[in-house]
């Protein structure tokens, strides 16, 4: 449940790496199964000389996500640099931008704690260069020595800065699996790449010092480290500790914070226009951008809901990722759209998120071909999980698995059969049911479907039961 005392606002850092040079000079973005330091030049290094210039793809991909954010997009906009001295960052300055952000004033709509919709403001959407990245032979706070990776520095970045309207860690986590959706619909990032998407986490309690926690590269971490906060906070305030402004690491290995330095504020970073980047106008972009942009995961799922005539929970489900979605309307083509809503959202997601794999391991024609066997009543709803599971992990055609694992429907006589069988050696069940036991029928039934090896549809030998019963 939300938290009253609790104020939660995010910094989001997200990669365009769907680009194909850095945001500021021609370095492949392509880095990430490269050897260190080997996806460098003197611009991004920042060498004496040399002049950045300005991816223009970047800043397009850049206004497509501040306006799926619902953010005003502004007239002009600069870059400056923002001072500061770290061992991934080679010109002891990041370029970034400061009084005249790309985006201002946004929102997105999550699911609350409460089960309701909740809106979440978006402060300002801004670009900027990705530092390098480090890596400490050990914790950061235990480190006998770091090493530097330089192949990341120029990414394009944007950060995504959320007022502080988030109650929970519960709530930050579903922002963000929002924020990763809307991204993958625009087609402006790979989630699945190291350091797509970094968070920093603003946290503190009312009339409390807030806690900075930097760097968080998972959902899930971000929700383990602001309960850890939560927990320590309210502990140092029972305690009568006195709490500071401070930035914290994030520790996944001990699932802990820990701090690193009092937070910095704005003017110790001695921001001013970078003086080798011109302002932007940007206002004559914003109506090509927008014209192209893509149907958005909200927009889906309330067409999903009018069109297909689809639960709005089994929507929501089918347009969480913009790969579910497509798969299920391929198949809602050539399969009735309410049926395939039920087996793809409660079935094939399930099965899919139990082996922690992707849609992709699934065919639309497999699940067309299954909803076809199960309208034509040549499977069971039982079969035709079994049939999912089997591709799932061995592979194979729909029919291929049922004629090779004996997953065909049984016959009627056959079913028939079984029941008198059942009934015949389950007596005591059957005089529990006479006597009004209405519950003892589920155990003949039972029976039922353990002589026909699950290959009897549960309804119809239950209807049967009950007939021989009434016979007897």
């Amino acid at each position: 449940m939300a938290e009253k005392d609790v104020i939660i606002g995010l910094e989001v850092h997200v990669q365009l790496n769907k680009l194909n040079s850095k945001l500021f000079c021609g370095c492949s973005t392509d880095y990430h199964d490269s050897p260190p330091n080997t996806h460098t030049c003197p611009v991004c290094l920042g060498l004496p000389g040399t002049l950045p210039v300005v991816n223009k793809r970047a800043v397009e991909y850049a206004i497509r996500v501040a306006l799926a954010l619902n953010c005003d997009i502004q007239g002009e906009t600069l870059f400056y640099r923002k001072n500061y001295y770290y061992p991934d960052l080679p010109k002891a300055f990041q370029i970034t931008q400061y009084d005249f952000p790309l985006g201002l004033g946004g929102h997105i709509l999550i699911k609350g704690e409460d089960g309701e919709e909740k809106t979440i403001r978006i402060t300002r959407v801004h670009m900027e260069e990705d530092p390098g990245r480090l890596v400490h032979a050990g914790t950061i706070d235990r480190a006998k020595y770091s090493m530097v990776d330089y192949n990341r520095c120029g990414m394009p970045l944007l950060e995504v800065v959320t007022e502080p309207d988030l109650r929970s860690p519960k709530e930050a986590r579903s922002f963000l699996d929002k924020l990763r959706n809307i991204l993958e619909y625009l087609d402006v990032f790979d989630g699945n790449l190291e350091g797509a998407m970094r968070i920093d986490s603003n946290i503190s309690l009312v009339g409390g010092e807030r806690a900075e926690v930097k760097n968080i590269s998972s959902h899930k971490g971000v929700e383990k480290a602001l309960a850890y906060e939560i927990t320590r906070q309210r502990s140092a305030r029972r305690r009568g500790v006195a709490q500071v402004q401070e930035t914290r690491h994030y520790d996944e290995l001990r699932s802990i914070t820990v701090s690193i330095r009092t937070k910095e504020e704005a003017h110790d970073y001695r921001y001013f226009p970078e003086p080798d980047l011109v302002p932007m106008r940007i206002a004559d972009w914003v109506p090509r951008v927008e014209a192209e942009l893509p149907e958005l995961p909200d927009a889906k799922r309330e067409r999903f809901v009018a069109e297909y005539g689809i639960a709005d929970d089994h929507a929501k489900s089918l347009t969480s990722e913009i790969r579910v979605a497509n798969f299920y309307e391929d198949v809602a083509k050539r399969a009735p759209p309410r049926l395939a809503a039920v087996w793809i959202a409660d079935v094939l997601k399930g099965e899919l998120n139990y082996r922690d794999v992707t849609i992709d391991k699934f065919s639309p024609d497999h699940m067309v071909e299954i909803l076809g066997m199960l309208e034509k009543r040549t499977i069971t709803e039982k079969g035709a999980v079994e049939v999912i599971r089997i591709i799932l992990d061995t592979g194979g055609d729909p029919s291929e698995v049922v004629e090779a694992g004996g997953l065909a429907k049984a016959e009627d006589d056959a079913v028939k059969e079984a029941v008198f069988a059942a009934v015949a050696e389950c007596s005591q069940a059957v005089a529990d049911y006479r006597s009004g036991n209405e519950k003892a029928i589920n155990f003949i039934v039972g029976m039922v479907m353990k002589k026909t090896r699950g290959r009897a549809d549960p309804g119809e030998a239950n209807r049967l039961v009950k007939e021989a019963l009434e016979e007897i």
